[in-house]
């Protein structure tokens, strides 16, 4: 608990803290940090919600679809306030989560085409679908063997 402390604070010698790994990163204060990641992740919680909600109205596929994808850039954007836009940036486009970056990024893209150019409701649905597996798959690169789990969970289940 000692050593959790003193990385906590600042006063770890032999290693760089995740706090102040967070607090290099920008020039904004871990509170502020902290503050802004809280909101700005509890609107794209909201977003997705009240596109859930929208779900039943007439032309509610629409709202759905916009409201998800809107819902799902801000909670991934939040990440940007705890480690700095950069450093997210990075992380997001190394190799062990290349592929579930361009994935998600394609079906945020896909969702709001199919929705307001191409006016197909079944596709846009097909691509929140879609972004939620690869908001997961993604989500789930940051868990050291979280995928080799599913997988194999998933390969057990199939066979």
């Amino acid at each position: 608990m000692e050593k959790l402390r003193r990385v906590l604070s600042g006063q770890d010698d032999e290693e760089q803290g995740l706090t102040s790994q967070v607090l290099d990163a920008s020039s904004l204060s871990f509170s502020t940090r902290l503050r802004w990641f809280a909101i700005c992740f509890a609107c794209g919680v909201i977003c997705s919600i009240l596109g859930t909600a929208l779900l039943w109205l007439p032309q509610g596929l629409k709202l759905f679809a916009v409201f998800y994808t809107l819902g799902n850039m801000a909670a991934l954007a939040s990440t940007c306030f705890l480690m700095g836009p950069m450093k997210q940036l990075k992380k997001m486009f190394e190799t062990t989560r290349l592929l579930a970056t361009v994935l998600m990024l394609l079906c945020f893209l896909f969702t709001l085409c199919a929705v307001f150019w191409w006016h197909k409701k079944g596709l846009a649905l097909l691509f929140c679908i879609l972004q939620f597996l690869s908001m997961t798959w993604y989500s789930l690169s940051y868990i050291p063997y979280a995928r080799d789990a599913v997988i194999k969970c998933c390969s057990s289940l199939l066979s």
